[in-house]
């Protein structure tokens, strides 16, 4: 049977559609979890289409088999081995493939852009990271890639590690030479892990990036809700197992799943493989069109500046996606921000420089150039003497390692004052939010240039997140060290 509400019939290929359209479709009365059985008398409309993947989309038994023939699609589609849909977001996708891939003891080589995820995954398996830095822009402030022969010095320097992990696309869009870092990794013997979390139509139109797995990589970590049609949390995580045990992903996967999955955010994720595969690049081609659209109306503001048009040619670039530098027009970011969330155009980040908005295959023309004349409004608005850059310290801090994340995280701590704790070990993680990149990390030596940062963060109007004082009057440090 068609559905009248999915246009292109994706329950013929996505079997968790296919079993959520059926639930809601038959008039049952379920003695199961969850407790507010789909029904809307007690707290409205909130929980109607709140169905578990146990006992709700496939039986409490999976007697259907229905997410073991997604996966299996999904892992097909992706040229995985291994694949699996989470509900835990890439959070969960990070922390799975620490566990799978490392033990207590070894040391990693990761990059300083990673998400606070991939770094609490370092703490539940007791890894030390062996940092690489990204370059940065310096028209922009903005990241743009790990060289691949900094991962190989790396590598050289530690013989012993167990893995790289990258993060591609970072979170402005831009990309390294991901093939070029798998070479790398595989001379070594060791495998290559990419979070692409904001890459999620990576592969899918060849005026974008190739996939993580097309490029070399072992296994990869991206959300579905990022940038496809998916709910919140959906995250896809795949691998190939030449150099990474199947079972023990398995295992490393089950461990920090919820044993109640919810069987909306799966299927959304299984309805988004299928239309990747059957619309992807049709729909992908109107996005890129969309976003270029929007690159050429917003190149006749002045003072405006897009990262795509300064950045080092040699940098890969996500097409879809663009980050503002509004420094030139002398607006700040953050007041820029305040102007479109008054307008209904939030956007994903904002700070004192840089304004990104993210492009779906969900967007239109209309609802992009209402974003484009809402942004030259507000630029226009804000407009004052043009300032020079000032990169966040998410992107340019200099880590120091002195114990483990792990060590660190379970050590005694004390609270000292802001300027008594520089020189001390941090115990804590603390990081502007967005992007969420960890300026300070458990283990990790506390600077004045880190201590600086993150008060011009907050300063500027940035969120800063995680920190015990959220003032940054104080912080916790290792009552040892």
């Amino acid at each position: 049977m068609s559905d009248p509400d999915d246009p292109f019939d994706l329950r013929k290929d996505a079997p968790l559609l296919d079993g959520w359209l059926a639930f809601r479709a038959t008039d049952i009365a379920p003695f199961t979890t969850p407790g507010h059985k789909q029904r809307t008398n007690l707290v409205g409309p909130l929980v109607r289409d709140d169905i578990p993947l146990y006992g709700g989309v496939d039986t409490i038994r999976q007697r259907a088999g229905m997410l073991a023939e997604a996966d299996e699609k999904l892992a097909r589609l992706w040229g995985a081995d291994w694949g699996r849909i989470s509900v835990g977001g890439s959070t969960h996708g990070n922390q799975t493939l620490a566990l799978a891939l490392c033990r207590p003891g070894d040391e990693v080589v990761v990059t300083r852009t990673l998400h606070r995820s991939l770094l609490l995954g370092m703490v539940l398996v007791g890894v030390t990271p062996v940092w690489v830095r990204p370059e940065v822009d310096p028209t922009t402030g903005l990241p743009t890639h790990v060289p691949v022969e900094r991962v190989a010095r790396a590598l050289a320097e530690h013989p012993a590690a167990r893995a790289v992990f990258l993060v591609e696309p970072t979170y402005v869009g831009t990309l390294s030479d991901v093939a070029g870092h798998a070479e790398v990794a595989h001379a070594h013997g060791i495998p290559l892990v990419v979070d692409q979390a904001w890459g999620a139509y990576f592969g899918f139109h060849p005026e974008l990036p190739r996939h993580a797995l097309q490029s070399g990589a072992d296994a990869m970590v991206t959300s579905a809700h990022k940038t496809l049609p998916a709910h919140t949390q959906a995250a896809l995580v795949l691998a190939r197992t030449e150099r990474i045990d199947r079972d023990r992903l398995d295992r490393a996967f089950e461990a920090t799943a919820t044993t109640s999955p919810s069987g909306s955010i799966a299927a959304s994720a299984d309805a988004a493989r299928a239309l990747l595969a059957r619309e992807g690049e049709r729909l992908l081609g109107q996005l890129l069109k969309l976003a270029d659209h929007a690159r050429e109306r917003l190149r006749k503001v002045p003072g405006l500046v897009l990262l795509d048009d300064v950045v080092d040619r040699s940098v890969i670039l996500d097409r879809a996606k663009f980050a503002i530098n509004v420094s030139g027009t002398g607006a700040s970011g953050l007041a820029v921000e305040n102007h479109l969330i008054a307008a209904g155009l939030p956007v994903e980040l904002a700070d004192r420089d840089t304004i990104i908005p993210i492009l779906s295959m969900n967007d239109d023309l209309e609802v992009v150039d209402r974003f484009v004349d809402g942004v030259i409004d507000a630029v226009e608005r804000e407009r004052s003497t043009p300032r020079p850059v000032l990169p966040s310290i998410s992107w340019t801090v200099s880590p120091q390692v002195v114990v483990s994340p792990r060590d660190a995280f379970f050590a005694a701590h004390v609270t000292v004052p802001a300027e008594q704790a520089i020189g001390r070990v941090s115990a804590e993680l603390v990081a502007p939010y967005p992007p969420g990149i960890p300026v300070l990390a458990p283990g990790e030596r506390i600077t004045r240039e880190a201590v600086e940062g993150l008060r011009q963060a907050q300063a500027d109007g940035t969120q800063v997140r995680y920190a015990a004082d959220r003032t940054l009057r104080s912080f916790q440090v290792l009552a040892e060290g």
